[in-house]
């Protein structure tokens, strides 16, 4: 499989978007369990993992849309 130019500079916008976005996400979730804001267990643990999974994909995206641009520079 081959990455094109438009595809490689697409993935390394979604990666950033991901890594903006869900930095963010963490930073309001640790504020709100900080501040002592009363949820359930599996609340904190639910979205700790969608945090971890979707930057884990960020970083997917990143360096999958990086080799596509340097493959064809």
């Amino acid at each position: 499989m081959t990455v094109g130019r438009k595809t490689g500079w697409f993935l390394v916008a979604v990666a950033a978007w991901s890594f903006l976005t869900w930095t963010m996400f963490a930073r309001n979730l640790y504020d709100a369990h900080a501040s002592g804001e009363d949820r359930p267990q599996g609340y904190w643990i639910a979205h700790t993992g969608l945090i971890v999974v979707n930057l884990c994909l960020g970083v997917v995206f990143a360096v999958l849309g990086v080799r596509g641009l340097r493959k064809r520079a």
